[in-house]
Order: structure tokens, then sequence, then C-alpha cells
């Protein structure tokens, strides 16, 4: 598969070190100083995950710490870390790496139903529900 995303030549990426790895069990290829964001962006991976309450399409937003969206749950040696953003993950040879919030795939998500039936139900959490008058605080 070509990268047909990826900039030549540019950033702190070793190319010579050419790196394996797995997102929603296909396999792709990254380089060394590659982030998992970056080397799925290079292949042309654009979808990453779903929102929790409405399961909307979730990819790329910001880079670092600064990505909401792009979380992923990594798998190694027989051990799961949930929650990993992929802008802050460095590839490594190997990594295996799966979509959040998501059933029984990303790109057919059972879940996005409730996208089409928002209407009818009521909205999340708010934190100002349980503030009393101050009165009743003393």
């Amino acid at each position: 598969m070509t990268q047909s995303f990826r900039l030549e030549n540019i950033g702190l990426i070793n190319r010579d070190k050419k790196l394996s790895f797995k997102f929603n069990g296909k396999s792709y290829y990254g380089y060394e100083g590659d982030t998992l964001a970056s080397a799925l962006i290079a292949n042309g991976v654009h979808l990453v995950g779903r929102s929790f309450k409405y399961h909307r399409p979730r990819g790329f937003f910001g880079a670092g710490v600064d990505e909401p969206y792009a979380i992923v749950q990594l798998y190694r040696n027989g051990e799961t870390e949930p929650n990993i953003k992929a802008t802050e993950q460095e590839l490594f040879e190997g990594l295996e790496a799966k979509s959040v919030n998501c059933w029984p795939s990303v790109n057919f998500d059972i879940g996005a139903i409730n996208n089409f039936l928002k209407i009818f139900l009521p909205a999340g959490f708010y934190y100002k529900t349980f503030m009393w008058p101050k009165s009743f605080l003393v």
C-alpha cells in the first residue's frame, strides 16, 4: 500500500527503519519516529473512533496532548491499555491498536443509531444538576 498522504523527507522520521503495526486488525506500516496518528494519516486512515454518547465518527483534530478525539486501545504482550491518544503514542514494531466506542467496527457501528434518536434522549449529566441554594449547604 502506498502512503499517498505522507510528506517526503520532512521532520524527525527515520525513513530507513520501516515498522509494521496493526489498527483494527489490518496491517499497516510506518517509520521510526512516527506517532500512531501520523502513521495512520500517512496510510489514509482518517476515522479512528466514535463519540461516547451518540457514536458520531471521530478522527484527528489536534496534535499531541491537545488531541480530544483520537483515542485508541493498545495491545502488547497479552496486556491492554485503554484510552491512549494516538497523537502521543510513538510507533513501535508490532504495535496493535483498536478503535474505542464502536461495535462491531468503527466503519459500521450499531451504536450510531443513537444519533438518529437524539431528539428522544435527554441531555447528559449537567454539572449544575445538584447545586442547591446556599441556604441548604450551611
